[in-house]
């Protein structure tokens, strides 16, 4: 193995177990205490143990090693790979928390429990997903059927935790329930901003009569590649030159002056980019 690769590999193993033990805490410490639903297995391990009192991680345990079971007969060795380690590591910072924190109780104001489980179980589901590994359990059975009936693993994930969210309803109150929908509300809007969190740039797009002009002060006040691509105005048919740069999004007023200084009549087009990889962001920057 080569040391980059192991390196890698290290730090992707503290990501999935930091994004396992955040995860158990929030909810131990926030969405127990205030007896939230919540979907995936979690949820489902909440309505099995209101009915039959087989303690959660127990429950989570056994269900997860079931389905990475069936993870690997049907998805395959890699992917079952990325999952193996959530599969134990969950209900064991689930059953250490509890027993290091029983009794613990931080608050009883359901709205910052609510708002705090939604943060951290977000946080650690992009913690673990942006490692490059999969949080196993109910992530699996959707996978399964697209693989079998084509059913696309959106609807069949948010049916999934529908069904869920309504098996808790038997048992919790109509407030806590609707304070769930807000909690995964919450957690499905973390984690995208997680999964995208240091990857979203900003795209420009100049047209200009002073275009080189521009397009030096670019390169030399921003130190930001360029790429001017060829146009040619739609009414009078004139020949043009549009400048083309991905920014950081902090850079944007930067070139907003460059162009009052240069050419104020400038037309340009601002966009954002989820995610940019290559020379200069992913890859470290050349000079020639």
């Amino acid at each position: 193995m080569k040391k980059g690769n192991g390196y890698h590999t290290v730090i992707s193993l503290a990501a999935v177990v930091l994004g396992n033990f955040l995860y158990a805490l929030t909810v131990k410490l926030f969405l127990l205490p205030a007896e939230l639903v919540t979907g995936g297995t979690t949820g489902m391990a909440l309505t099995v143990n209101y009915l039959t009192g087989i303690p959660i991680s127990g429950f989570v345990l056994v269900f997860n090693v079931i389905m990475l079971f069936l993870g690997y007969k049907v998805l395959g060795k890699v992917f079952a790979s990325t999952t193996l380690a959530s599969t134990f590591l969950y209900p064991a910072a689930l059953e250490i928390c509890d027993r290091t924190l029983e009794g613990v109780r931080l608050t009883d104001d359901i709205l910052l429990c609510t708002i705090f489980s939604g943060l951290g179980i977000g946080m650690a589901l992009g913690i673990v997903i942006r490692s490059g590994a999969s949080t196993g359990g109910m992530d699996i059975p959707p996978l399964v059927l697209k693989q079998f009936l084509r059913v696309p693993v959106s609807v069949s994930m948010y049916a999934f935790d529908v069904c869920i969210l309504l098996s808790q309803a038997v048992f919790r109150k109509a407030e806590n329930i609707l304070y769930g929908i807000v909690l995964v509300m919450i957690y499905t809007i973390v984690l995208d901003k997680m999964l995208f969190m240091g990857t979203a740039r900003t795209e420009v797009r100049i047209i200009s009569q002073k275009s080189g002009e521009i397009r030096d002060a670019i390169l030399k006040e921003l130190d930001r590649g360029v790429t001017m691509l060829e146009g040619e105005s739609g009414y009078l048919h004139n020949r043009t030159q549009m400048i083309f740069s991905i920014i950081s999004n902090r850079e944007l007023p930067k070139v907003e002056r460059i162009l009052r200084s240069i050419d104020p009549e400038s037309f340009m087009v601002v966009s954002r980019v989820s995610e940019v990889k290559g020379r200069g962001f992913s890859l470290n920057k050349k000079y020639r």
